[in-house]
């Protein structure tokens, strides 16, 4: 094929005569195959280099998103869900997966004709039980109803989350790509998006994903429903929440329980917990200051009991690409302690003025002190612990 410029259509065109243009860009663009799992599909060239970010493709496709959409496909047949929407397919990727690799009924959906195309011909190479459709996600979501509805914008996914909610009969899976705002870089976007306070602490990555959790969890709660957290987590540029929607108003209730405040102090590492929908005022212990707040954010756990061994048990037995990370993943989320933050020991042994010891001793120091601990898949460096801070600087800074 020719190949083509990976610019959008230049002209403001809408309706049939938008249609027409986004087709003539995919048949004249250059498509490649590529495989995930066991499913096999064409996208549009992809520019790998820095210079060209996936985003600049005519089609969005993200290479280093495949082990998120590998974890989504372990996760549905432990679920079981009736039927499953991809609600943003953009290439139709996800969907193809879950269809062709979980054997469930699948509908996907975008909005852009170009993508609708494509999606369109790579289904039609297969036998798979898919429905396309190029509908606005807030007009369909408003119209229809899934058992599962699966968000993967590219970006925020806040101005979506009110109709999946609506849609969404049991399951609902999000991903956030938007994490600057989530973790408190861009403060004011991301108090306008998710309606909290974020901060850019040393934690700002298990940040992100409850402020996320928590948004979730108030738009969730004005239909009278409460969320299970299945299996969150965070990794690289992107949050993932997969959730299961509980109805009635004593689960919107019980969900609410669960929203609270992290703490922190602005001079020292010192932090508390608060639970409830508005934060109180409090001083740091260590040197006076007010403590400042970030949320309201989901205090809760953040999987279910079980799920990851399940998930490393299915993921040994399934062709993936991204394996030997996603074990990696696992293995560290198995371990990892509920907590709502971590303390990052590198940062703590720096306001020590010491080096930093081996890990694994800092934690069997904790524990010795009689406290549990654990590693956070949230960062290398992380350390996850109901220990005062006292505790915690003693183990560091042990000789």
């Amino acid at each position: 094929m020719s190949g083509l410029s990976h610019s959008p259509c230049p002209y403001p065109l809408r309706g049939n005569m938008y249609k027409f243009c986004a087709l003539q860009h995919l048949s004249a663009m250059d498509l490649q195959e590529s495989r995930e799992g066991s499913t096999s599909f064409f996208v549009p060239v992809q520019d790998d280099t820095t210079q060209f970010p996936p985003g600049s493709a005519a089609i969005f496709f993200n290479r280093r998103m495949e082990l998120n959409r590998d974890i989504t496909v372990l996760l549905l047949p432990l679920l079981e869900p009736s039927d499953y929407l991809d609600a943003m397919g953009a290439t139709g990727i996800r969907g193809m997966r879950v269809a062709n690799e979980c054997g469930i009924p699948t509908t996907i959906n975008d909005r852009d004709p170009a993508a609708v195309d494509l999606i369109r011909q790579n289904i039609e190479r297969t036998t798979l039980p898919v429905t396309v459709t190029g509908r606005d996600v807030n007009a369909l979501l408003s119209e229809q109803s899934f058992d599962a509805v699966d968000l993967d914008p590219f970006g925020t996914p806040a101005m979506v989350i009110d109709a999946a909610i609506r849609g969404c009969r049991r399951f609902l899976f999000v991903t956030a790509t938007d994490t600057a705002p989530l973790c408190g870089a861009h403060l004011k976007a991301g108090i306008r998006r998710y309606d909290a306070l974020p901060r850019n602490t040393e934690y700002h990555s298990e940040v992100g994903l409850r402020i996320l959790l928590g948004f979730v969890v108030r738009q969730t709660a004005r239909y009278d429903r409460g969320i299970e957290p299945v299996f969150c987590y965070a990794r690289e540029h992107f949050v993932r929440l997969h959730l299961r929607i509980l109805r009635g108003a004593n689960a919107a209730d019980d969900s609410l329980k669960q929203l609270g405040f992290i703490l922190q102090c602005p001079s020292c590492p010192y932090r508390e917990e608060q639970q409830g929908r508005f934060p109180e005022t409090r001083t740091c212990p260590r040197c006076g200051k007010e403590l400042q707040p970030t949320g309201p954010l989901w205090m809760g756990s953040i999987r279910r009991e079980g799920i990851t061994a399940s998930l490393r048990q299915s993921a040994e037995t399934r062709e993936l690409g991204s394996k030997k990370d996603l074990v990696k993943l696992l293995d560290a989320c198995q371990d990892e302690l509920p907590t709502s933050s971590f303390y990052d020991y590198h940062v703590l042994a720096k306001t020590l003025c010491c080096s930093p010891p081996n890990i694994a001793s800092v934690l069997e120091r904790i524990r010795a002190a009689g406290y549990p601990a654990s590693r956070t898949h949230f960062s290398g460096y992380g350390i996850k612990t109901e220990a005062p801070l006292a505790v915690i600087l003693t183990a560091i800074n042990t000789r």
